[in-house]
């Protein structure tokens, strides 16, 4: 099967700003993703989509391809992913002059994922394919639950965000809820060229990363926590 990985890394930045560049760990966040990418042997090119010049070098240099620069259009806050994939896999499909089996998207503000992690969410995609589905993304169960302890708000009063015949008193008593991790994405081209919007317009299906891989960067308390996280599991991988 052919591979295309392509990170995506704006230049501009509302919680964090410089976020994807800023060194984590002696190298910038982005770095980790794309050490990531070139060492998952299923990957055959990868790619980072930006519109920084600043980005593009970085990415160059820790051997990355940054054959085109984004849109503008695609570059703000209001831009969504969905649609950034789907300029980079018609992009790279120009550029390298062949299609591709499946299209990887890793988020370089989660580095905390393994090369495993990448290697076994591509594996669930293949079989899943086969079964009709679209897309695999990373998940994991999530640390709250609507049917126990969210809340909104109804007519003034506080009520639960989903209800049951019966009150779940217990957390272990409540469906199962998952959280959307963003860290990897495995997408099946043909359903990024259709006339799909969104993610979930598609059928897709969980790789569970697990809680402790979970976490992204998006403030400088954010970046503090993965640095943490990220020390304490190279000391212990020594």
């Amino acid at each position: 099967m052919k591979g295309l990985c392509v990170i995506s890394a704006r230049g501009g930045s509302q919680g964090l700003p410089g976020k994807n560049i800023r060194i984590l760990l002696g190298k910038p966040l982005i770095v980790w993703s794309i050490e990531h990418a070139l060492s998952a042997p299923e990957v055959d090119h990868v790619v980072v989509s930006t519109d920084s010049d600043r980005i593009a070098a970085v990415a160059e240099a820790a051997g990355a391809l940054v054959p085109f620069r984004r849109p503008a259009a695609l570059a703000s806050s209001e831009a969504g992913k969905f649609q950034v994939w789907q300029h980079a896999l018609r992009a790279c499909e120009a550029h390298f002059g062949e299609e591709f089996d499946f299209y990887l998207d890793l988020d370089c503000t989660n580095p905390l994922r393994d090369v495993e992690d990448i290697s076994r969410a591509i594996a669930q995609f293949r079989a899943a394919r086969a079964q009709g589905f679209d897309a695999v993304f990373s998940v994991c169960e999530s640390r709250k639950n609507p049917y126990f302890n969210m809340l909104e708000v109804e007519n003034g009063v506080l009520r639960m965000c989903k209800s049951m015949p019966d009150t779940v008193v217990r957390r272990q008593d409540a469906p199962l809820v998952l959280d959307h991790v963003g860290s990897i994405y495995v997408l099946n081209p043909a359903f990024l060229k259709s006339r799909a919007g969104h993610l979930l317009e598609g059928r897709t299906i969980g790789y569970d990363i697990g809680r402790d891989k979970s976490f992204d960067v998006d403030s400088a308390l954010d970046f503090d926590r993965i640095e943490f996280l990220m020390r304490r599991k190279l000391e212990a991988a020594r």
